[in-house]
């Protein structure tokens, strides 16, 4: 599609916040993958080592769970170029089975931008021999600029808010809150304040 713009690429999210109950990356979600993802080039990369409870068919990770792994990675992919977007349509090539214990890395990018739709790629493959396991395409919608504020300040840690939230606090805090061994903010109050969910 050549009436896409390219994405201009960030490091967004030098520091991610996983105190959350996300499928893919919440550490809150005691069966979810726990995804940790970092910038890599132009776009994003976590390792994936399957667990027994992601099995399908016996010792071979079910579809389903490589799906995932494909859709939060291409996620994570918009929110590297400052975009928060949901998936509309998603297309999925499984090129061969991933078996339980085998670590993998999956690689996402967004390819192009044209209005709210973000396009998008993402490739999980064997560590042991970089071969691909499923490669997947996907179309984002973005979200409104409201949510997609309350996404940033759920899901990472925003140098931009970090500053807003600093300048909100009262210059007497320190002498109104302390109490020996207990100071009023903690370093994550003050950096990274939590949202009802």
């Amino acid at each position: 599609m050549t009436d896409f713009r390219d994405p201009v690429t960030s490091n967004s999210f030098p520091i991610t916040r996983t105190d959350h109950a996300c499928f893919g990356c919440g550490d809150e979600n005691p069966i979810g993958l726990h995804l940790r993802f970092a910038p890599e080039g132009d776009g994003v990369k976590a390792s994936f080592v399957p667990r027994p409870e992601h099995q399908g068919f016996h010792d071979v990770v079910h579809g389903g769970i490589i799906s995932a792994v494909l859709d939060e990675a291409m996620a994570w992919a918009t929110a590297h170029v400052g975009v928060w977007a949901v998936t509309g349509e998603m297309r999925v090539r499984f090129r061969q089975p991933l078996r339980i214990g085998e670590p993998t890395s999956v690689v996402a990018r967004v390819s192009g931008i044209r209005g709210r739709l973000v396009t998008t790629t993402a490739d999980l493959q064997l560590d042991t021999d970089g071969s691909s396991i499923a490669t997947s395409s996907a179309t984002f919608a973005q979200v409104d600029a409201d949510v997609a504020a309350i996404w940033r300040a759920r899901y990472l840690r925003d140098p931009d808010m970090v500053a807003a939230d600093l300048r909100a606090i009262p210059l007497n805090a320190a002498e109104t809150n302390v109490e020996p061994n207990h100071p009023g903010l903690s370093p994550d109050d003050a950096c990274a304040p939590e949202l009802d969910d």
